[in-house]
């Protein structure tokens, strides 16, 4: 009885934990990335300066001592030596202890669908040995197995895997790749998982499993998934309602993950529904993500999406973040946020 007793008292605990968890949204003077924006915008430190890297099928990398004070002058495009899948959109990234840097992009290949923009992306793996100043393309690591629909109405893809961030767990064991898949089964469209084991960062084609009913075994070029945050109305269909384009950071208050999810609804091109968050302590448990709240529904501009966070602190970025954080959206900081 007793040790039933500590369980209940243990479970209730824990759950009252998560479920105080939230995230208060303020205003603040404005602030704005230092170049144009087009997905997520991943930052690290070098040198005692910030560098963050924007991408718009180019990436453009401008350094400073904060982000409230980044040089104009130091904009610079970053090369990307032995390309393979251009136009590239580079969303995360993390530096090794030794400088090697490590980087993840969105890829979208042209004439996929005869007489139509549609496109289907793919997710690849860069290493840089200069510290982000230049990269090396490792290949695509994570792609859709599943047929194009080139009859799809959301305005943008035929299918695909993109829209995503990676972090690693507190561990170093695994990267977790948080996606979004366009395409295939209704139950995997949506947000879905993936991950790498630490030690095959350098070699990551081939070594990126997907996470499908319960397991992380299917491939990361073309095996299936399951969504972890579902779409409610299919991608193929005009009036797609899904999250999309996470943005996970490590909060060192809270001592858990926290993603930023965008939702399109209920039209073509995406229009956005609202901003929203969600927590989960251990990454390896897909379904360990609270139910999604939302913390912005009009953000003043359009179009309102990519949200990310960009932390205060001495060597805080995009994905490590403490009580207080800048919420950036599409490149514009109108806000900060508050975690308890």
């Amino acid at each position: 009885m007793k040790l039933l007793s500590f369980l209940s008292f243990f479970f209730t605990a824990s759950l009252n934990l998560v479920l105080a968890q939230r995230v208060e949204v303020r205003p603040a003077p404005l602030v704005f990335m230092p170049a144009p924006v087009d997905s997520n915008s991943p930052a690290f430190w070098r040198d005692g300066q910030l560098v963050i890297l924007n991408s718009v099928g180019l990436v453009l990398t401008t350094s400073g001592r904060d982000q409230f004070y980044m040089e104009d002058d130091t904009t610079d495009r970053i090369d990307v030596e032995t390309a393979k899948n251009t136009p590239l959109w580079i969303e995360a990234v993390w530096v090794d202890t030794d400088g090697t840097m490590f980087a993840w992009y969105h890829h979208e290949p042209g004439g996929l669908c005869a007489g139509s923009s549609l496109t289907a992306p793919k997710i690849g793996a860069l290493v840089s040995h200069d510290y982000g100043r230049s990269f090396i393309d490792l290949g695509i690591v994570l792609e859709s197995g599943d047929p194009l629909d080139c009859r799809a109405l959301n305005g943008f893809f035929a299918g695909g895997h993109g829209d995503f961030s990676v972090i690693p767990d507190r561990k170093n064991q695994y990267f977790y790749f948080l996606f979004t898949n366009y395409t295939g089964d209704p139950a995997g469209q949506g947000v879905a998982v993936a991950r790498m084991a630490f030690e095959d960062r350098f070699t990551p084609v081939g070594n990126v499993y997907k996470y499908y009913q319960g397991d992380w075994a299917e491939y990361g070029l073309g095996g299936r998934v399951t969504a972890v945050f579902p779409a409610k109305t299919r991608w193929e269909r005009a009036n797609a309602d899904s999250f999309w384009g996470p943005s996970v950071h490590w909060n060192t208050h809270l001592n858990t993950f926290v993603v930023l999810l965008n939702r399109a609804c209920c039209q073509p091109r995406w229009p956005q529904e609202g901003i929203y968050v969600a927590f989960n302590p251990d990454l390896s448990k897909p379904f360990g993500w609270t139910e999604p709240r939302k913390i912005l529904s009009d953000v003043g501009f359009s179009p309102g999406y990519y949200p990310q966070v960009l932390g205060m602190g001495p060597g805080e970025t995009d994905s490590v973040a403490g009580k207080t954080a800048r919420l950036y959206v599409h490149g514009l900081s109108y806000w900060e946020l508050a975690f308890h």
